[in-house]
């Protein structure tokens, strides 16, 4: 015979308890808790009936005893298929699957310790919003490639939805005028959205190139281009016209004989009946207006 201020472990979890409207715990009969040998094998119909008299009883036990831990535990495996769920839409985003089930699974816990059974409200209705918004959370804030202000770590997830809602609408790939109408937004705005989403992945220039059906080629660094000496020559002679303009005849045609025809100071001589000495003055006296109108400008 035991003493009546005894109580086993088996005695505690079945321990009956009521809840008040409050969610203040009070002792009443009530059913001892089924054993469950593999949580993570129930079916989410099993999952779902359990769950909810595992949470009667998380509700009565006491923080941080043993019976409230094996609950709470039991829970968490229970329900463990809801984040399975919820991580299947995110796996096209290339990161690793263990990682985001991981992220999910910090998201069920929240939801487990927040969930109030007297509201008479569904787990899953709880349980999905947390866990989608955790795994959403760390797609923001762990998985960019360079740091990005975090308007614009959130404003890249609305102008994926409305790229996909305009491109099916509209049979194109929608313009950065077209985002801005449809989110409401300045046109600005999203053109620096749509900058910033150049920083969510990055890729090594030492990566082979990938092509299907055909050997490697090359890496690619191969298909990266590089500055074409010839668009500063272009860029310097749209800079010179008005300048050339201003320059009288003489000197527009010594400059054409020298750098267009490529002709010597002595050459040039010979053509306009001029010494080399005069010719080489002219010459400096034209490339001197030149310069310096090219440096005001700047």
């Amino acid at each position: 015979m035991t003493s009546t201020g005894t109580m086993t472990a088996a005695t505690a979890v079945a321990t009956p308890a009521t809840t008040t409207s409050k969610g203040s715990a009070a002792l009443a009969p009530s059913v001892s808790l089924p054993p469950i040998d593999e949580p993570q094998r129930l079916a989410p119909s099993e999952a779902r009936e359990l769950s909810r008299v595992f949470f009667e009883r998380l509700a009565v036990l006491e923080e941080g005893t043993p019976e409230y831990q094996y609950v709470r535990n039991t829970l968490i495996e229970m329900n463990l298929s809801l984040v399975r769920y919820v991580a299947r839409r995110f796996r096209s985003r290339g990161e690793s699957a263990e990682d985001v089930l991981q992220v999910g699974t910090i998201g069920l816990i929240k939801a487990i310790d927040r969930y109030d059974v007297c509201r008479d409200v569904e787990f899953t209705t709880l349980a999905v919003p947390y866990i989608r918004g955790e795994i959403r959370r760390f797609f923001r804030d762990a998985t960019w490639s360079v740091h990005v202000p975090r308007r614009l770590q959130e404003l890249r997830i609305d102008l994926a939805r409305a790229f996909e809602d305009l491109e099916a609408a509209n049979n194109h790939d929608p313009s950065a005028a077209e985002l801005a109408a449809h989110l409401k937004l300045p046109e600005e705005e999203v053109r620096e959205g749509l900058i910033a989403c150049n920083g969510y992945d990055t890729d090594s220039i030492d990566r082979p190139i990938q092509t299907a059906g055909k050997q490697q080629t090359g890496l690619v660094a191969d298909l990266m281009g590089c500055t074409d000496p010839a668009l500063d020559l272009a860029e310097n002679i749209q800079a010179l016209k008005p300048h050339l303009a201003q320059l009288d005849e003489r000197e527009r045609t010594l400059l054409r004989l020298r750098f267009g025809a490529e002709m010597t100071q002595a050459e040039i001589g010979k053509e306009l009946n001029l010494s080399q000495m005069h010719i080489s003055r002219l010459l400096n006296r034209a490339c001197t207006k030149l310069r310096k109108g090219l440096l005001a400008e700047a």
